[in-house]
């Protein structure tokens, strides 16, 4: 089950997300996998793929050059592909089309390739449906359960959310902090730790411990890029209206038209007013690393355990020739406090070892 919700995580990124799309394997950031059974989450997992996958009439020189094209059509920052490290990715896919004999040879190099990549969210996935088709399904899609598990010790709560993804997931958040609301609870323990991201079931799971409305921070699209060399500051980020769409759908669409995206967390009733503390690893990645600095920038919870991913892109996927959907970064994001988290993860208050930080919340 954990390895599931990995897989299940990263791809959407914030949609994470941060983010990130289909066939996601999202270890923490940037893996994807091909799904297996027809569970889905936000790495998800749909239908099961052929076995073998062995085109050879698969022009793996075409597919490189359509991946380059659409890279640099949509990347949140062109300017990033003119690296020496992108430069060095590009060149290595280049040579893996060159020997590959199967399209399943050709996803794992992919892969294998951008475990190093300068940054993250890129995965190469078989196509089931045209990438437009993707945002309505993950929209109404739910995981199976398991999302969000509520335990207890004693009288402090622990919420195990698994994955940002599904609308069984938001469900049972909701119900998590309604059962919260009807007993004593001296504390919440929310438990991050193989979270690997996903899209908005960290609506509810930030909203409820609001008391006022809290500016997370912004997601910067190509169009900031290409007048900017910065992230946004506080005054540009409060020039512009809250985002309000909260669907994939609309986020994709809204991310990209507009520079400048503004995140803000509303309360939501029931409200926990007691003590909060986030557990993390470096597995927690996108758009559980949003969660983590929102409730941590806020002074709402004390984060312990292990730095985080530093995965925090919003993805989307596109078509490409020969069957294949191509996942990329499409918006960069930038904390309201602490500013870029892609390449540096939220910093835990309380640093431990991933696992110890359980045992070290309980005794706070």
């Amino acid at each position: 089950m954990r390895n599931y919700f990995k897989t299940i995580s990263i791809l959407l990124a914030f949609v994470g997300s941060t983010l990130a799309v289909i066939w996601p394997e999202c270890a923490v950031a940037s893996d994807y996998q091909p799904p297996i059974n027809h569970k889905l989450g936000i790495g998800t997992t749909f239908g099961r793929w052929p076995d073998g996958l062995v085109s050879p009439e698969t022009n793996y020189a075409e597919v490189v050059a359509a991946i380059n094209e659409t890279m640099r059509a949509y990347h949140y920052d062109p300017a990033e592909l003119d690296t020496p490290d992108y430069r060095r990715i590009e060149a290595a896919v280049t040579a893996l089309a060159e020997v590959t004999t199967s399209d399943e040879a050709f996803i794992e190099g992919f892969r294998d390739i951008w475990k190093n990549g300068p940054f993250s969210h890129v995965a190469i996935s078989t196509a089931q449906q045209p990438a437009d088709a993707l945002a309505d399904y993950l929209d109404t899609m739910r995981i199976g359960g398991g999302g969000a598990v509520l335990t207890w010790q004693g009288d402090i709560a622990v919420l195990t959310v698994n994955t940002m993804m599904g609308l069984d997931t938001i469900e049972e958040i909701n119900a998590a902090y309604a059962q919260i609301a009807d007993r004593e609870t001296d504390a919440l323990i929310i438990d991050l730790r193989e979270n690997g991201g996903g899209a908005f079931a960290i609506r509810p799971l930030v909203s409820h411990l609001l008391t006022k409305p809290v500016d997370a921070g912004g997601f910067i699209s190509q169009r900031w890029n290409a007048e900017h060399h910065r992230g946004p500051n506080l005054a540009e980020l409060a020039a512009v209206d809250p985002w309000e769409g909260w669907s994939i759908k609309a986020f994709w669409t809204d991310v990209q038209y507009d520079a400048l995206t503004r995140v803000r967390f509303s309360p939501a009733e029931p409200v926990f007013e007691g003590p909060v503390y986030v557990l993390t690893s470096k597995r927690t990645a996108s758009a559980a690393e949003l969660a983590t600095d929102v409730l941590k920038s806020s002074n709402r919870a004390v984060v312990i355990g292990e730095n985080t991913a530093g995965q925090m892109l919003s993805q989307k996927i596109y078509d490409l020739p020969g069957g294949f959907h191509l996942s990329l970064p499409i918006a960069d994001y930038y904390s309201a406090v602490n500013g870029r988290i892609e390449g540096v993860g939220v910093k835990p208050n309380i640093e431990t070892d991933a696992a110890n930080a359980l045992d070290v919340a309980l005794r706070q």
